[in-house]
């Protein structure tokens, strides 16, 4: 049993005599460590008391729904491990819910033994194992969800990594969560902006210098490449390296042995590489302004990482996490959203990705001057006064019923799904709101 493996600790919440051995047993063999709890209440308790890397919950329970018990724990718990959900077929519209709230993933009875341990071992790895070094996850999203299984197996076995994607779309954070998995604490990562450092200055950044190689070297400097010895080199938009500089970096990569300026000695520095660009790689090499034998060099693994307009899960996702992000830094002074600025957030461009969502959520946190973040506080303009408009993907009917879908979620919330209060403040009646939650799909508290 490896480390990690002895590290993962799940929580089964399954009634089922039979299902629950099983699985058990089966989760063991695998090397989980594994509580079985046969009810919800049971399953809340250990939640409370425990650290899990993963929760695998059917979703039908003795005492109350699974989802509903998600879906509370996910308000009160700050740091909620993964949901995997168990569900029949008959419940799988339930399921999907879920996953839109922010569950990680879900399975359909009868399953495949093979995809249950490999979504079981992904999340928890990708997710789980992770979480106590910090906040990891990459997103809700499956194309993201995809990616965060992925690097635990990258990390074990690839010494290179190219991540493409646009800017503010989260390419460093993917790279630091692989350093993590493949170093840990055991050697730094060390990020440089290619774009940003001078060509005069780059090879003396990069390969570090000797005392009096040049005027203003007062004392010897290790270069990045030195820095990153036993640890992870992050080299960020290598797309504006020169192509002097990319000469010099793919015999470095070769050799893993470089010679600092002024110097005599070669210096020997073995790292992981993970190197990331906004730019089109393969179509600079045509153009001859990258090395095709440096491209081949770097691009030995690709992950793209898709802008957040392609996830519209993740925004939602993303929006909360910032808020209660900002809450806990201010404890007097909550902040929660409207449902309708929501719907709005969802329709925006985002052409700056997640930096952009973050910064525009400080904002309206710090700017707005009441609790509830309305549309204003997002797109009434900031300190620059530059407005952002929403994307105008969906209809004005379709907008108004994710509005009104929205709104009803919140009074039900507030209300503890008790039908007849949430009609009451809401000034109608109880069939009037039993009418408008089955035609927007909202399921009552307590139906399956």
């Amino acid at each position: 049993m490896s480390k990690t493996e002895s590290a993962l600790r799940l929580c089964l919440i399954e009634d089922d005599e039979i299902m629950g051995e099983s699985l058990c047993q089966l989760f063991r063999l695998e090397g989980f460590a594994v509580d079985w709890c046969r009810t919800a209440a049971a399953g809340s308790a250990a939640l409370g008391a425990h650290r899990y890397s993963l929760v695998v919950s059917d979703i039908r329970l003795p005492d109350r729904n699974g989802g509903d018990l998600f879906l509370e724990l996910k308000e009160t718990q700050p740091r909620l491990p993964p949901f995997l959900f168990m569900t029949a077929f008959g419940t799988i519209d339930r399921a999907v819910e879920l996953l839109k709230a922010g569950a990680a993933d879900y399975v359909t009875k009868p399953f495949d033994v093979d995809v249950l341990v490999q979504k079981v071992r992904g999340l928890a790895e990708g997710y789980g194992a992770v979480r106590d070094g910090g906040d990891d996850t990459l997103g809700v999203s499956p194309a993201m969800r995809r990616i965060a299984e992925s690097i635990p197996r990258l990390a074990r076995h690839a010494t290179a990594l190219l991540i493409t994607g646009e800017s503010g779309a989260g390419k460093e954070h993917v790279a630091k969560l692989f350093h993590r998995h493949a170093i840990g604490e055991a050697g730094d990562f060390v990020a440089v902006n290619c774009a940003s450092i001078p060509e005069s200055l780059m090879e003396a950044e990069l390969f570090g210098f000797e005392r009096g190689a040049f005027t203003g070297a007062v004392k010897a400097k290790r270069g990045y490449f030195e820095q990153a010895h036993q640890g992870t080199l992050f080299l960020d938009e290598i797309g504006e390296m020169p192509l002097s500089m990319q000469a010099k970096m793919l015999r470095v990569l070769q050799d893993q042995r470089l010679t600092r300026l002024g110097g005599e000695k070669a210096v020997t520095s073995d790292f992981r590489l993970v190197c990331a660009t906004h730019r089109d790689l393969r179509a600079m090499v045509d153009a001859g302004q990258f090395r095709e034998d440096l491209y081949y060099r770097i691009h030995v693994i690709q992950l793209r990482i898709p802008p957040l307009r392609e996830r519209p899960e993740d925004i939602r996702w993303f929006v909360r996490h910032f808020v209660e992000e900002f809450n806990r830094a201010h404890a007097g002074e909550q902040r929660r959203l409207d449902p309708r600025t929501e719907q709005a957030l969802l329709h925006y461009a985002w052409p700056g990705n997640v930096r952009e969502l973050r910064h525009a959520v400080e904002r309206a946190c710090i700017l707005s001057s009441g609790p509830l973040l309305g549309a204003e506080a997002f797109f009434g303009g900031g300190i620059d006064g530059e407005v952002a408009q929403p994307l105008e993907s969906a209809s004005l009917s379709e907008y108004l019923m994710g509005c009104e879908r929205d709104y009803l979620s919140l009074i039900l919330e507030r209300h503890g799904g008790h039908m007849t209060h949430a009609a009451e403040a809401l000034g109608i009646t109880r069939k009037t709101l039993w009418e408008k939650l089955r035609r927007l799909g909202i399921k009552a508290k307590g139906e399956p």
